[in-house]
């Protein structure tokens, strides 16, 4: 196991937002993902009162996470090769044009099923040029003993996105209405792609040299995962996060009605509003908190165990008929998902080898965001069969025994 994973720096409370760099990087990219929120708020409304179409809803979940199982590795082979802004850049330009392109719609009344499939693929494609750029960018704002603080903060700031974008969007709707409000969602990406131009990057500390021409062959993919199986810990914080996007992702949320009824809180009110927003709460809560106090260094046992605990309280959730108790349980399993996560984010950051990192972290993309796509298999569809409250707690179970294993492998290495 690399020096990385066992002697860790001693922790400063908010050591990233320390470095000017880094602040620019936090409040511009919040902003962003505030907008990405926003853009599904207005996007998702106007579709399901134009069309009535669960079906439309499900291809959005899957055109959303699809691109990032498919396109994260060559992302990620595009990051080792060429500047990681530029590509983030492109990101955002695509997604300023998706959100141009939807208020032109809304306003002509002229939005048909294959102009929102089309829109909602390449919103997709768009986040997948930004995250492994992003994660890789990251070398280059921080120095190495901050990068569990920016990792961890930048989870937070996704939370906080999460949580702010929908309130913002529907304020929007409210006061501008669908057409103008996501028209001028389209701006708040220019914060972004403006300090992107300036932001810190060097090649030569990217372990690069000259530019090379990106290519991803075959042998070139083999490659990569034989070095990733080299190194124990890159192998195992990609299949625990692989592990817990394939089982559950965050395929429970979109069930969060069936809950609520089971719950006694069948109506759409306050309630339903605290039950849904409680994991991201408790996330929130984890991100300031660990920041503040320095808690939970990064260790790939403590990443198992933490994704465990994580489960537990899903598990718990999903048998609970208490409503105190489920909103404690989701809180509780808020502050865990953002805990391990990040942590192992942090272990794959600080492990990958330089000459080949925009590859390692597009593996981890895919891993940890690409297999969401069949989270909707492993917990919704099965539910449909079998309850569930069943499916939820059978894929905890099931992660459960998986970070055992990985737990066990570890020590054992």
């Amino acid at each position: 196991m690399s020096n990385a994973t066992t002697t860790a720096p001693a922790h400063r409370s908010f050591a990233a937002l320390r470095h000017a760099s880094y602040r620019g990087f936090f409040f511009s990219f919040a902003g962003a993902m505030m907008a990405d929120s926003i853009e599904h708020v207005i996007s998702y409304w106007m579709m399901f009162q134009k069309f009535q179409s669960n079906a439309l809803g499900a291809f959005a979940v899957v055109s959303h996470w699809l691109p990032f199982l498919l396109l994260s590795l060559p992302v990620g082979a595009l990051a080792d090769h060429f500047d990681p802004r530029r590509l983030i850049q492109i990101g955002m330009v695509m997604f300023m044009g998706v959100s141009l392109a939807w208020g032109a719609l809304f306003v002509t009344d002229t939005l048909e099923v294959w102009h929102a499939m089309a829109l909602l693929t390449l919103h997709g494609i768009a986040g997948v040029l930004w995250t492994p750029g992003a994660q890789v960018l990251l070398h280059h704002v921080v120095p190495k003993e901050d990068l569990q603080s920016a990792v961890r903060l930048n989870a937070t700031s996704r939370q906080l996105g999460m949580l702010g974008g929908p309130a913002i969007g529907g304020a929007l709707l409210m006061l501008l209405g669908p057409s103008h409000g996501i028209l001028l969602n389209a701006l708040f990406y220019v914060p972004t792609i403006i300090w992107l131009w300036k932001a810190p990057y060097s090649r030569a500390e990217a372990g690069q040299g000259p530019p090379r021409r990106a290519l991803l062959s075959l042998s070139d993919v083999t490659s990569t995962l034989r070095r990733i199986r080299s190194i124990p810990t890159l192998f195992a914080m990609i299949l625990l996060a692989g592990g817990a996007s394939f089982f559950i992702g965050n395929a429970y949320l979109p069930q969060m009605p069936d809950f609520a009824r089971s719950l006694g809180h069948a109506n759409a009110d306050l309630s339903y509003s605290v039950l849904l927003g409680a994991d991201a709460v408790g996330a929130l809560t984890a991100g300031f908190i660990l920041e503040s106090r320095g808690w939970l260094l990064p260790n790939p046992r403590t990443a198992m165990i933490l994704a465990m605990l994580w489960c537990v309280a899903l598990a718990g959730f999903a048998m609970s008929s208490i409503y105190s108790l489920a909103v404690l349980l989701l809180f509780i399993a808020g502050f865990m998902d953002l805990s391990f996560n990040s942590m192992a984010q942090t272990l794959v950051q600080l492990n990958a080898p330089a000459d080949i990192r925009g590859r390692v972290l597009g593996v981890f993309s895919m891993m940890a965001l690409g297999l969401r796509t069949f989270s909707g298999v492993t917990v919704g569809l099965m539910g449909a069969a079998i309850g569930i409250h069943t499916s939820l707690t059978l894929s905890a179970l099931a992660l459960i025994a998986l970070s055992a294993l990985l737990l066990v492998r570890t020590s054992r290495s």
